[in-house]
């Protein structure tokens, strides 16, 4: 309600074409630079379209200030409402309080509350409803109703699909002798408003979406044909566990889209992990799904191509980003967690250190156990965390401790099995 167009049709690429203009003074132009260490790994010429530098930390930004920007005067004075647990919700809210338009988002109870409280801040009105992003979606429509207001939708509401389809037009003026995009999928908004961009101006240009295995709601739907609702489980990529794709969204994927593929929790996480480390990008699970797909060796057909990974959004957790760093340095066998077991006796300890800092490898923490899972009473278990420079070095100071007598063991990563995490986050 309230919108200057019919919200029923399809987008078009004018709508597009239009959305560029609209938009333009209030979103941010990102850059699109190669990333040579990323081209080195992935074996092909690699550019990253760093929406993550958008003033809310994502893409979002585009498809919420068109929508906004189209509402007419009497909806623009009532108001605008979307049930979203992360960028959406920032997206509104920054564009709303520039636009004048008073903005209410539901946020699930337990959307991190660092989104809740920067939604708060930027003059936002939040309304903590439900247990998962469809229980948040019922307090708006409620709201809806009973206020007149506006009800945008974060991937599906043509407006918005358009907005967000204002980076392809960006993606083409940027990078000459374009082969590929490879866009991250969560409801299919992006996807369907890129692939609407660029499929009109170079339709040879391959467009694939990449999803998380443990959100794939894109796949369930290529699989029968039709949007359908598939279960969520817990994932790093939590922008992207939307457990449908949107109606709208679908019907132009299935136009323009060219290839769907999926990636796990370690490839994301990597992805994070190298994104950090080689172009200094501070990166979300979700926006970092697309070149998951490239480092795996997921598209072994991009081999030697010019390609596009829009690093969608910003908005991670410190703390998870700390864990990610952890995992990638493990993966990298740049960190190692071994037990080592040492002569309960003066110097067994030092015996252990001394070996160690001989390889050039540094301690991060050592425990001993003397209760648990050792019967030798002259000998302690110990449990050391090492750094070391690459996965050579760590087997080097490894064969070094056992050439001492030392023997060790290394630690595992455990694997538990996904959680399900309902029918959305």
């Amino acid at each position: 309600m309230g919108k200057v167009t019919d919200p029923n049709p399809l987008p078009t690429f004018d709508d597009v074409s239009a959305a560029s203009s609209r938009i333009a003074d209030g979103i941010f132009h990102t850059p699109c630079f190669e990333a040579p260490a990323l081209s080195e790994r992935c074996g092909c010429t690699v550019f990253t379209k760093d929406e993550h530098l958008q003033r809310t930390g994502s893409f979002k930004e585009r498809g919420a200030r068109n929508a906004l920007m189209l509402l007419n005067k009497d909806a623009k004075k009532r108001g605008a409402i979307a049930a979203s647990a992360g960028n959406h919700a920032l997206a509104l809210a920054h564009h709303g309080r520039e636009l004048g338009i008073p903005i209410t988002v539901c946020m699930p109870i337990h959307a991190p509350l660092v989104k809740q409280r920067r939604c708060e801040l930027l003059g936002a009105k939040v309304i903590r409803h439900g247990q998962h992003i469809l229980e948040a979606r019922l307090a708006a429509d409620e709201r809806v109703v009973q206020d007149g207001l506006s009800y945008i939708n974060g991937f599906d509401d043509p407006e918005v699909i358009a907005g967000q389809g204002t980076l392809g037009l960006e993606v083409i003026s940027q990078v000459p002798q374009l082969d590929a995009v490879v866009i991250p999928v969560g409801g299919g908004g992006l996807l369907a408003g890129v692939g609407l961009a660029i499929k009109n101006l170079q339709p040879d240009v391959q467009l694939i979406g990449v999803e998380p295995t443990r959100a794939a709601s894109l796949h369930a739907a290529w699989e029968t044909g039709t949007p359908t609702s598939s279960e969520m489980q817990a994932t790093l990529a939590d922008g992207l566990a939307v457990p449908r794709v949107g109606d709208h969204a679908f019907q132009l994927i299935k136009k323009h889209v060219d290839q769907l593929v999926q990636v796990d929790e370690e490839a994301i996480a990597m992805s994070i992990f190298r994104l950090a480390e080689e172009t200094k990008a501070v990166v979300e699970g979700a926006g970092a799904t697309g070149l998951a797909a490239l480092l795996n060796g997921s598209l072994p057909d991009l081999k030697g191509k010019r390609v596009v990974v829009p690093l969608c959004g910003g908005n991670i957790d410190p703390g998870m980003l700390g864990r990610v760093m952890d995992l990638g340095l493990v993966h990298d066998g740049r960190l190692v967690r071994f037990h080592a077991f040492i002569g309960d006796r003066p110097g067994g300890l030092s015996q252990l250190t001394d070996v160690i800092a001989a390889q050039g490898a540094s301690v991060q923490q050592i425990t001993h156990d003397r209760a648990f899972g050792i019967t030798d009473f002259a000998s302690v278990l110990v449990e050391c965390t090492v750094e070391t420079r690459d996965a050579n070095h760590r087997d080097e100071v490894l064969k070094a401790l056992t050439n001492e007598g030392i023997e060790t063991r290394i630690l595992e990563a455990i694997r538990p099995k996904a959680v399900p995490v309902g029918i959305g986050r």
